[in-house]
């Protein structure tokens, strides 16, 4: 099985790629805000042996190196389409974005639509995003933006000892399973000072992205599957943090009807319910990832078979 994990150079900084897989379409994975492709490694070695999966680091995240500027969707649209051409990859991909790497995907799906042969958003963040923060919520409303972004910053100015005595980096009982050398790339991800400037960034920005990317106009009608999480699992597991089950409640209420609105942005819109599964679908159901993976490129071969 081809594996391929290095740096590559785009314009004036370094973005590192993992490319595993030797045959079949491609599938791109966009993670979510601060998190790693090695939270994928189940994903990722199933649907290598069927699939060519291409996945990166944002800026700041991993081995991945800080350009100049912001780090938003349109600098991670930017990336990718760079990413592509260094590899000269010119075909038809399936674009698979988790949380805010899912508001990546909407991005570049309306960029490029003609590059796009299909799009599954995992529990992604909406477009409409506003509607959540204009919830009435005092417990889940005193964690604000304003508080996330100078928590990332304060973080961002400290080395890794300082931030490994600060975070105590761990592994959830399912990483623990994953091969040694995932579990300590997993670790180290956690005491990046850059991880933590870059969120900044990405979190100042994505209010506007969001705005951004409602302005580009319509979503391609191409295959698209909506993954969403299950609401009463996520209540019953928020709860255990002590916030109030009404707020809870009135959160993922809101959250489940922007994310199953997502399925009419393409008239071929599918909604699927991820059951037992919080926000991490991809470790909770990586099984329901794979086949959805698998439904999405055997509904856009059906098709070609019968135009053909």
């Amino acid at each position: 099985m081809r594996a391929i994990n290095q740096l590559i150079k785009i314009n004036d900084h370094k973005i590192e790629v993992l490319l595993k897989g030797s045959k079949g379409p491609l599938v791109i994975v966009l993670t979510g805000m601060g998190c790693s492709f090695e939270e994928w490694y189940e994903v990722i070695q199933t649907l290598s042996k069927t699939y060519r999966v291409l996945t990166f680091h944002r800026q700041g995240l991993g081995q991945s190196e800080i350009g100049t500027g912001i780090q938003n969707t349109a600098s991670t649209v930017r990336d990718l389409s760079d990413i592509l051409n260094h590899l000269q990859i010119d075909e038809p991909l399936y674009l698979m974005g988790h949380s805010y790497g899912g508001l990546c995907v909407q991005h570049f799906a309306k960029v490029h639509p003609e590059k796009v042969a299909g799009v599954i958003l995992v529990d992604s963040i909406s477009v409409e995003l506003k509607e959540l923060v204009k919830l009435d919520l005092p417990v889940l409303n005193q964690d604000t933006d304003e508080l996330w972004i100078e928590k990332s910053l304060a973080y961002s100015i400290k080395n890794e000892q300082e931030l490994s005595e600060i975070i105590q980096p761990s592994l959830i009982e399912k990483q623990r399973k994953l091969p040694m050398a995932i579990q300590q790339k997993l670790l180290d991800f956690q005491v990046n000072p850059l991880l933590y400037k870059a969120m900044a960034s990405e979190i100042k920005e994505w209010t506007k992205d969001a705005e951004v990317i409602r302005s580009l106009g319509s979503f391609p009608d191409v295959p698209l599957l909506v993954i969403g999480r299950d609401k009463e699992y996520t209540i019953q597991s928020e709860l255990e943090n002590g916030i109030p089950e009404w707020e809870l409640r009135v959160f993922e209420e809101k959250w489940e009807e922007l994310i199953t609105k997502q399925s009419e942005l393409s008239i071929k819109g599918e909604y699927i319910l991820a059951s037992h599964s919080g926000h991490s679908v991809f470790i909770d159901r990586p099984d329901l990832i794979i086949d959805s993976v698998h439904k999405m490129v055997g509904r856009v071969d059906r098709v070609g078979l019968i135009q053909n």
